[in-house]
């Protein structure tokens, strides 16, 4: 076919009556096909090597890469009194402190020869350690982060520079508004003695020695308190030989670990101040949640996406942020408890004349979804997102590997993800008061309110509304700012 007859063929069948498609006047008037998914099952990906690690695998050739995460049995509720602070300190230097045969200085450099990134750490409830790199590289790679893993140096220059960093970071702790209101809102929440709420002082952190972090990491880093998630370029049974070999021969046995405290003692309800010379307040309220594996949950999903979690479409970003001006950021969450209990927060940040006004319309709007509920609307617009969204969640191999190992780590119900589009979509409107009604009682929330309080008290003229009078229960507690180094109160 002549060239100028082939251009004149394609340029026909473009403008061809056929290839149009009819355009939808309105955006809410487009349609779209189902979205057919169902989520991969962690059967067939789920190992168990010799020594009792836990190894969850798939194959994917998109790229010349091979990641590994593991899942570590431990975590800083398991730091000795007088030493908060160990674990984490013991997760990082494990990675930054070098290893066995090399120095930090050496290990640098040889990840970065190799093009891998190695990375590890312990948070409150676990520990994690990873490894990416190219798989032309594993050989040498993977042995090198199980020495890591197994033999750490944790070289003394770099344990003392990680703590000189912690002393001074912990000067600036009363610095940020935001990080007051964080940290506060936890202990109200959860309790002075929960033991995320056991912080690092200057005294623990110079207590620490390398003796005890070869201590902890001797008792507590073990390859049968590990899950793995693998995926990447590589064919599964020699995936899996590396694996037992490079994890084979490790000393001793892990120490039987205590239980992750499941108890909280929140404070009472009421409003609590804290004085900061700021231009804008800082506000949470709520009150504590439930376990991920309460019935309720579905419903309480649904709730609080109307109420505070939809972006722009919700109730209190719209009525807070697009409709009033008061903030720029206006929301709310839900969490649900692993471990131990969950929690409700709303929140926002507020000019100070702003803030007593920009509470009550949160307030009112917690307490409109409960004597109203919610339309058909809202509920049909929240589930679409919730359920269509779903597959996100799964959007890679990594993704899948890793949620299989935090399931197995957690010991969340098997079904809950075949299960949770027809739950999410089986929740009604009278579900979504009736959990409303139930979990978020105006009389027992926590009102946090950080900022100018002189400022704040003036109020704007306009609205005659104090924090006193919105004050749950008429109670008002001043709380001080925590001194730095010590975390005690005055």
């Amino acid at each position: 076919m002549a060239p100028h007859a082939l251009v004149a063929l394609v340029l026909a069948a473009a403008a061809s009556p056929v290839a149009a498609q009819e355009i939808a006047a309105r955006p809410d008037a487009l349609t779209f096909e189902p979205i057919v998914f169902e989520p991969p099952s962690p059967e067939g990906h789920r190992h168990v090597l010799k020594n009792g690690m836990v190894v969850f695998i798939a194959e994917d050739r998109a790229l010349p890469l091979v990641n590994i995460s593991l899942t570590l049995r431990v975590g800083g509720w398991l730091d000795p009194e007088g030493r908060e602070g160990l674990a984490s300190f013991t997760g990082s230097q494990m990675r930054r402190g070098g290893t066995k045969s090399l120095t930090a200085e050496e290990l640098d450099e040889r990840l970065d020869f190799l093009a891998a990134q190695a990375s590890t750490g312990i948070g409150g409830t676990a520990g994690g350690a990873n490894l990416n790199c190219l798989t032309d590289n594993l050989d040498e790679a993977l042995p090198l982060f199980v020495e890591i893993l197994r033999e750490p140096r944790f070289q003394a220059d770099r344990l003392a520079l990680a703590k000189e960093q912690s002393l001074q970071a912990m000067k600036k702790r009363n610095d940020d508004s935001a990080d007051i209101e964080a940290r506060e809102w936890n202990v109200l929440l959860d309790g002075e003695g929960h033991f995320t709420n056991r912080f690092t002082t200057e005294a623990s952190i110079e207590a620490i020695t390398r003796d005890d972090l070869v201590a902890f990491h001797r008792r507590y880093v073990h390859p049968e308190t590990m899950i793995a998630a693998v995926s990447g370029s590589f064919e599964t049974p020699d995936m899996l030989r590396r694996l037992e070999e490079a994890f084979a021969d490790w000393p001793g046995t892990p120490a039987e670990l205590p239980p992750i405290p499941h108890t909280i003692d929140p404070a009472p309800p009421g409003l609590y101040r804290i004085e900061k010379d700021v231009n804008q307040g800082r506000v949470s309220m709520g009150l504590p949640g439930v376990m991920r594996d309460d019935p309720d949950v579905y419903a309480l999903e649904v709730m609080v996406d109307i109420l505070g979690g939809s972006g722009f479409t919700s109730r209190i970003t719209t009525t807070v942020r697009s409709n009033e001006g008061l903030a720029y950021d206006a929301r709310a969450a839900m969490s649900f408890g692993v471990w131990y209990p969950g929690r409700f927060r709303a929140m926002f940040q507020s000019k100070s004349p702003t803030v007593a006004w920009a509470t009550e319309l949160v307030l009112e709007e917690i307490r409109r979804i409960r004597d109203e509920g919610v339309t058909p609307e809202e509920l049909a617009t929240t589930q679409s997102s919730l359920i269509e969204t779903f597959p996100s969640s799964f959007d890679s191999k990594a993704r899948s590997m890793a949620i299989f190992a935090s399931d197995e780590y957690t010991g969340r119900a098997p079904d809950y993800w075949r299960t949770y589009r027809d739950r999410i979509r089986s929740v009604t409107t009278d579900d979504v008061q009736r959990v409303a009604r139930t979990h978020l009682p105006l009389e027992k929330m926590i009102l946090l309110v950080v900022g100018n309080q002189e400022a704040i008290d003036r109020g704007d003229e306009k609205h005659a509304v104090t924090l006193e009078a919105l004050a749950p229960g008429g109670r008002v507690t001043v709380l001080p700012l925590r001194d730095p180094m010590t975390m005690k109160m005055p």
